[in-house]
């Protein structure tokens, strides 16, 4: 049994989410082979280091990969395997979707346990319930919910590294131009302390005013719920909830967040969450560990003050 993990990288080093995948794999007990697909990426195959083996593939149209480009690619190497391998990121969700269309077989997402091969167990219902699902394809197609798995150790082993050749055609897609949000925070999916907004932040202005401070102080990430975020509030790599990111950070706290089901989906798993609400019945207080009632201009500048006394 072969396993083919899809590396997620920046062409200098692999993201958090790999090692989440490569740790999922590791439950299904077969061999697992690392792609790292790019243009330049070489330095960062070199850090694959916790699998057998590293193929890396080197082209052109995979400099910027569109979803067709790199679905192209991993369909025609999905031959020589039993699983196909991706964190359920929105770099996965956009592409793996397009290997399982073109083979015909299902795509089983956001797996957060590994019962046995062919039998995995996933959240259904913006998690409200865990169904059990056993494939019967001959290649599983699998987006790993990366907050069930610990990280495979960044270093250690000595795989083998090997260079494929790029020899397929490229897709009638391309991307023209791509804009990414930067930020010197901490990245919200592997953030140890999470602050996230809610609609209650009232503006744009008011959002950077109140929780850009305080998750400084902290070391925090800045998220947001997917009001705030049509609200234009933030951009939308911020989101966090069923249809945004999924976070479970040590410490999570709601600011002005109402706790809609779209929006619990995507936190519910933080060890501890804090929420601060004006409103004593909003639903966000049912999964909060400790939760503050009151005015967010109020306790947000106070509880900041608070952290730079403390340091």
């Amino acid at each position: 049994m072969a396993i083919l993990v899809i590396a997620e990288h920046d062409n200098h080093s692999l993201k958090g989410a790999t090692r989440h995948s490569i740790a999922a794999a590791g439950e299904l007990g077969g061999d697992i082979h690392l792609l790292v697909a790019g243009q330049n990426c070489e330095t960062a195959a070199k850090f694959g280091q916790s699998v057998p083996r590293v193929s890396l593939v080197k082209w052109v149209e995979l400099d910027n990969p569109s979803a067709e480009n790199l679905a192209n690619l991993v369909t025609s190497l999905s031959p020589s395997y039993t699983h196909v391998v991706a964190a359920a990121t929105t770099y996965g969700k956009d592409w793996l979707p397009r290997v399982a269309a073109q083979l015909g077989v299902a795509q089983i997402s956001d797996v957060v346990r590994i019962e046995s091969p062919d039998t995995f167990v996933r959240p259904i219902y913006a998690g409200s319930l865990w169904t059990r699902v056993r494939s019967l394809d001959s290649l599983r197609i699998l987006t790993i919910r990366t907050t069930a798995f610990e990280p495979v150790a960044e270093v250690g082993g000595m795989a083998s590294l090997e260079s494929l050749p790029a020899d397929h055609a490229a897709g009638h897609s391309r991307r023209v131009s791509q804009e990414l949000h930067t930020s010197e925070r901490p990245d919200l999916e592997s953030a140890r302390i999470v602050v996230s907004g809610g609609r209650g932040l009232g503006s744009a202005e008011h959002f950077r005013e109140l929780l850009e401070p305080l998750a400084d102080q902290l070391n925090a990430a800045l998220g947001a719920s997917r009001a705030a975020v049509d609200l234009g509030y933030v951009p939308n790599d911020y989101q966090v909830g069923q249809t945004g990111k999924t976070v479970a950070p040590e410490l999570y706290i709601a600011v002005g967040i109402s706790g809609a089901i779209q929006h619990l989906a995507g936190m519910k798993d933080s060890k501890v969450i804090v929420a601060i609400n004006k409103d004593a019945e909003a639903p966000i207080f049912q999964v909060a560990d400790y939760g503050l009632v009151g005015d967010l201009n109020q306790v947000i500048p106070a509880l900041t003050q608070a952290m730079a006394i403390t340091g």
